[in-house]
């Protein structure tokens, strides 16, 4: 039997004649239709020949073929719908951008700019001097250093300043920062070695004097944006650690991990320390992340004391660490907001820490009249949202959800996930439920079609 299904194999010029798949060449390009025709019918004769299969007629091969080709030019990289009301989502890209961070990186990224070279001067300059001034405005440090990520800006600081020599750290920020990767690994890949001092949920300043000594290089104090210890605790403040530093002659670096500019205590959120808190300190290098709490793209900015930033941007690291025109562009533009004031209403992570508990309940309560509308049974809960991105641990915000208790719960999230449009959901109290936090009024048409259409494939 197998033999002749072979035979009714059409050839690739056969194939490309069908009219779906001339459409798809104009799409694709012969190249590309030709060789993923030549990978079909491979597929498609191994197939014949190990299961005794049957050969698809003309048009379902067609079909499949147009298929594959779609399936193969589409991006892994896709635009999804965060309805699971985690602001700063690290699986669904962090932090997203204003429409002027937006703006900037696409003028940055059609035309060519002044990355590198000095306008006044007529001759070469430098890339590290773009947002400076903003940044030295915003925190009140000396200077500034831009570079890919704050793991990134941790690890230059140590290198640069401590690289074969003792690092004094309390063990109670001896963290993980996400990925499995851990300060004591980065310390261990920058060449300083690690002085631990103190206990896990107690240290003092004593403990640190003592550990001070010829090899010491610098002090590090890593704030733990991502967890929270509580009960019988003490740590040392960031000033008194400034005044030991300059005692003996040492540095103090200042990993604020997530960093903010803003107030959170005016939210409803716990209190989390701002940049310019560290920098008013004394702190002589404080890092920090551009797309967390800053609510601008990934970046690891680096403020503090001239003559300690002017050794960093010298350090050969450095340019293995720098970042691109449009990062910094987009930065930028995220500064102005603060500047300006207008990051609460510009800046879409801060919008969010900001919109009212009311506003999200008619959004959510027209969701569901939308939805009963169309047949697919809702309800609108009471609810928390989260900050997230190892930022204010436990922090929450309060909203209200879209609930769909009448599906089930697991197999409706798998649907949305795979639409056209993907929608990120979470689950509670076994209801897929929908957060308008973290959704643009923008994208509210499209989730409704998504979720109607979702509801439409359970067969329930």
């Amino acid at each position: 039997m197998s033999t002749a299904e072979l035979r009714k194999l059409p050839s690739i010029d056969r194939l490309l004649q069908e009219e779906a798949v001339a459409g798809a060449r104009a799409q694709f390009g012969q190249e590309l239709t030709v060789q993923t025709a030549r990978e079909l019918l491979d597929t498609v004769r191994t197939d014949i020949v190990a299961q005794d299969a049957t050969c698809p007629d003309l048009p379902e091969l067609a079909g499949r073929l147009v298929a594959q080709l779609h399936l193969t030019a589409r991006p892994t990289l896709r635009p999804v719908i965060n309805a699971t009301g985690v602001i700063i989502h690290t699986n669904l890209g962090r932090a997203l951008l204003s429409d002027a961070a937006r703006a900037a990186m696409d003028a940055a990224g059609a035309g060519y700019s002044n990355l590198e070279y000095d306008l006044e001067e007529g001759q070469r300059g430098s890339r590290y001097v773009h947002a400076v001034a903003l940044l030295q405005r915003l925190t009140g440090a000396e200077d500034a250093l831009v570079v890919n990520n704050n793991a990134a800006a941790v690890l230059l600081c140590l290198m640069a300043l401590a690289r074969d020599r003792g690092v004094i750290i309390s063990r109670g920020q001896l963290v993980e920062i996400g990925g499995g990767f851990r300060i004591p690994e980065v310390l261990q890949t920058s060449g300083a070695r690690l002085v631990e001092v103190g206990s896990t949920n107690r240290t003092h300043l004593a403990d640190y004097h003592d550990a001070i000594g010829p090899d010491i290089a610098a002090l590090l104090r890593v704030h733990s944006s991502n967890f929270r210890q509580v009960g019988f605790t003490a740590e040392v403040s960031l000033a008194d650690l400034v005044v030991l530093g300059r005692k003996h002659g040492l540095p103090v670096i200042d990993d604020l991990g997530s960093g903010t500019l803003l107030d959170t205590s005016l939210y409803g959120l716990t209190y989390e320390p701002r940049v310019q808190d560290s920098v008013r300190a004394g702190a002589t290098l404080v890092t920090f992340s551009g797309d967390k709490l800053l609510g601008g793209p990934q970046a690891g900015i680096i403020v503090g004391s001239s003559e300690a930033i002017a050794r960093l941007r010298h350090y050969p690291l450095t340019r293995a660490l720098r970042v691109d025109k449009t990062t910094l562009a987009a930065l930028a533009a995220t500064l102005v907001h603060y500047l300006r004031g207008e990051a609460t209403s510009k800046i879409p992570v801060w919008r969010m820490i900001a919109t009212p508990r009311d506003a999200l309940e008619a959004r959510a309560q027209s969701w569901a009249m939308a939805l009963r509308d169309r047949g697919v049974a809702a309800e609108v809960w009471a609810g928390e949202s989260t900050v997230g991105g190892g930022s204010l641990p436990g922090e929450t915000l309060p909203t209200s959800l879209l609930a769909l208790p009448s599906l089930p719960a697991d197999r409706m999230a798998n649907a949305l996930r795979n639409g056209d449009t993907p929608v990120i959901a979470r689950i509670t109290q076994d209801a897929l439920v929908l957060d308008p936090r973290t959704v643009a009024t923008a994208e509210e048409q499209t989730l409704l079609r998504q979720v109607i259409w979702a509801a439409g494939t359970l067969d329930v």
